[in-house]
């Protein structure tokens, strides 16, 4: 007998893969995980039903959310990550070595403990001294540290459950508030294909605190519709004026100074959405 898993990421569409079997599955305090092993993209951590990440295509996600933010921050010290509980997005953040304190504010804590245990490639730097793990709600963190961080990140599930505050207008507000002058923020934002209304109420949001605001894409296989948008709020600097000669090379796989700014240029059916249509 062959087992397949199938997220159904609309109620008319979906992702199938074949898998091997299943390895972990637990009811949290706040959501259903399940890790599983499948043929094409390795292991799978699972949320909810919802596919988080794998093995095979994770870099592309974790590399996308943070290096586009960290290269436009002059000299980001002080970084904080909301969500993230698999380590992926802190992993990457270590690659920048002016960094010297990167806080995971994480609310469910046995993420945290599955991903190490089941994905330690992409949850090894968690054990890095300068990292600081809180098992807590991000919004009330981000409230109760005002003026403190160089650069947030959200690397958040999506907006069901307890991610729907993540993405809203009172949240990017904060994020505004606990930045420093120059501080920068980048948030996933879902699918350009099957999110249009929730990237453009984001982007309008941003925008309207931020006096920068960028979107951009990239392609993951295993989030719906393979295509995946990111949006950078920036107090100063923005991203179009860096100088993609001063980037050092870093070791990834999918982020390359090459290819910064072309990742501003975006397709023109996901542009409108930046200009208040859908």
């Amino acid at each position: 007998m062959e087992l397949w898993y199938t997220e159904k990421q609309t109620p008319d569409h979906g992702i199938t893969s074949k898998i091997r079997r299943t390895l972990y599955h637990e009811q949290t305090d706040f959501q259903s995980m399940d890790v599983i092993e499948t043929k094409t993209f390795g292991r799978m951590l699972v949320l909810d039903g919802m596919v988080m990440t794998t093995d095979e295509d994770e870099f592309v996600y974790h590399e996308m959310l943070t290096h586009v933010g960290m290269f436009t921050h002059p000299n980001p010290k002080k970084v904080l990550v909301v969500g993230g509980g698999d380590g992926g997005a802190i992993r990457e953040v270590l690659k920048h070595p002016s960094v010297e304190k990167a806080v995971l504010c994480e609310i469910d804590g046995r993420v945290i403990d599955v991903s190490r245990e089941y994905f330690p490639a992409i949850a090894g730097a968690l054990s890095d001294e300068r990292v600081d793990i809180q098992v807590a709600d991000g919004i009330q963190h981000i409230e109760a540290h005002k003026g403190e961080y160089d650069v947030i990140l959200v690397d958040s599930t999506e907006p069901v459950g307890p991610a729907v505050g993540l993405f809203q207008k009172p949240f990017y507000q904060g994020i505004y508030d606990a930045l420093k002058p120059d501080g920068i923020m980048v948030a996933q934002t879902e699918s350009p294909w099957f999110n249009r209304d929730l990237i453009a109420q984001v982007y309008q949001d941003i925008s309207s605190i931020f006096p920068v605001a960028r979107l951009y894409t990239a392609s993951i296989p295993t989030y719906p519709s393979g295509l995946w948008s990111f949006t950078l709020g920036s107090k100063g600097k923005d991203p179009l004026s860096v100088d993609v000669s001063e980037i050092p090379e870093l070791e990834t796989k999918y982020f390359q100074p090459e290819l910064f700014h072309a990742l501003f240029k975006l397709p023109r059916f996901v542009e409108v959405l930046t200009q208040g249509e859908k």
